[in-house]
């Protein structure tokens, strides 16, 4: 039991100075790579752990490689841009000036769901504020307000109206139509495919994202596929 205990003690002491080692970096922060070593650190650590037959050796030696070849890789994208951008990749922009990049969306595996909630997550709940939002290499969205941001914006004939601003509401994902949103809405099918039509959209299946805001703003943006459109109502 003893030995058990002592051997423990030893891994537990090695991952604590590997991960010290690693640099002071939230879970969230870290680089695919430093995600990769923490993993495999943990699941080597807990094999001389859990069986006391193994040699204590065959759980260091494993660890120490991977502590040093995190070391290095990490020391090399120090160095070197080119290979900071192969290791740990690059931004992606997946709203630029206001439109959604469907292709960033795509190549990114990210869906307008995933993007309204990070959104809502940075206390942006409408997309129409948005300039620019990043996805940063660690997987976290940067997000860039518009200047002037709204409710200034607002005409003042709305602004009185309204004594709260509530979440808007995502009428039209990807093409798909939102029945509970356009009734909770309080507005009716006709309303909304007019409004499409008055910027030349033909079919609800042409539509990126169509989002309205409380102050009954409609926010709509085309797929690229159909149309470059991205206007506000």
């Amino acid at each position: 039991m003893i030995i058990v205990v002592l051997r423990t003690f030893i891994v537990y002491a090695l991952v604590i100075i590997a991960l010290r080692l690693m640099g002071k970096r939230e879970i969230g922060q870290l680089q695919p790579f430093e995600l990769v070593v923490i993993i495999m650190i943990s699941e080597l650590a807990a094999i001389p752990s859990q069986n006391a037959g193994i040699p204590l050796l065959s759980g260091i030696i494993p660890i120490l490689v991977l502590l040093l070849t995190n070391l290095v890789l990490a020391w090399i994208s120090l160095k070197s841009e080119k290979a900071r951008e192969l290791i740990c990749g690059t931004p992606s922009i997946l709203i630029h000036h206001g439109k959604i990049s469907e292709e960033q969306l795509k190549n990114n595996r990210y869906n307008l769901t995933d993007l309204l909630e990070e959104l809502r997550i940075k206390d942006v709940p409408n997309i129409a504020d948005v300039e620019f939002a990043v996805l940063e290499t660690n997987g976290q969205l940067s997000v860039f307000k518009k200047t002037p941001k709204r409710p200034p914006s607002i005409p003042h004939y709305v602004q009185t109206s309204i004594e709260y601003e509530a979440l808007p509401l995502a009428l039209i994902m990807d093409g798909q139509l939102k029945h509970n949103n356009l009734k909770e809405s309080k507005k009716d099918l006709n309303w909304l495919t007019g409004e499409l039509k008055k910027q030349s959209i033909d079919k609800i299946d042409h539509v990126l994202i169509a989002s309205l805001d409380c102050y009954g703003i409609l926010y709509v943006q085309a797929k690229q596929s159909k149309s470059n459109l991205n206007k506000v109502i």
